[in-house]
């Protein structure tokens, strides 16, 4: 599931005096296009409507998807500026193949919950999923999603992949992941935290968040990409992210900083 937000701002300069022509316009700055992982969707979507409303003449482009199918993408040139992977080893992979502009940076940590539609999984935890109203379980494809690798992660640490595994539902990334048990294609989902505090998923099902200890950390990182040399936007856009507005931001939606 990709979504494409596109913000563009179109400014009016001057006005026609009586006795003087108009002033020229001003020059609009240079878009800047930004791939992102799809936990990410609530909230850059945020951060992008304030760096907006603090930038009107910067227009910003996200793009969301798989971090891994970004990955391909930019190894072959794809027009992106910046980079938000849902893991470090990606835009590290980058830097190393010198397709960067400056080194990765973290901005957060993800965690993962076990939402269901038709259960409580707050009753019995990761046993919610041997109940045997669970017959699909969507989890993001370990190929590629870093989501997805966390999620079989889990699930060999609860011995439960084994039990389990026939149940698996693969979304391409983990934005499907979750529309598959949002829509009752599967009966639960391994999820991102953040899409479960998202608005939509909480009127629609209940969630149990899976303690950090059942996987090893999530460390999410953004780089800026080689396309992105000498665009202003782009490093602004990058230093908004180290704002406190940005950290709070993250917060509300359980990412940790």
């Amino acid at each position: 599931m990709l979504r494409v937000l596109l913000f563009l701002t179109l400014g009016l300069s001057g006005w026609l005096g009586a006795a003087r022509p108009a002033p020229a316009a001003r020059p609009s700055a240079p878009p800047v296009t930004i791939a992102a992982a799809a936990d990410l969707q609530y909230v850059l979507d945020s951060l992008v409507t304030i760096f907006n409303r603090q930038h009107p003449q910067q227009p910003v482009t996200v793009v969301y998807g798989s971090s891994g199918r970004f990955y391909e993408q930019l190894t072959h040139a794809a027009p992106f500026d910046i980079f938000f992977s849902a893991d470090s080893d990606y835009p590290r992979r980058l830097q190393q193949a010198g397709l960067t502009a400056a080194a990765p940076v973290e901005y957060a940590q993800g965690r993962l919950v076990l939402w269901s539609r038709k259960l409580d999984p707050r009753a019995q935890g990761m046993n919610t999923l041997l109940d045997p109203q669970v017959r699909r379980i969507a989890i993001a494809n370990p190929a590629h999603a870093p989501y997805g690798r966390k999620a079989e992660e889990i699930l060999h640490h609860y011995q439960l992949y084994d039990r389990v595994q026939p149940k698996l539902v693969l979304g391409e990334n983990i934005g499907q992941a979750a529309q598959y048990a949002a829509t009752g294609a599967a009966d639960a989902g391994l999820l991102a935290y953040s899409l479960a505090l998202s608005p939509e998923l909480r009127r629609a099902g209940r969630f149990y968040l899976i303690p950090a200890t059942a996987h090893t950390p999530l460390h999410q990182s953004y780089v800026l990409l080689k396309r992105a040399q000498g665009n202003a936007t782009a490093t602004a856009f990058a230093s908004f992210i180290g704002s406190p507005a940005a950290k709070a931001a993250l917060k509300k939606y359980g990412f940790g900083l």
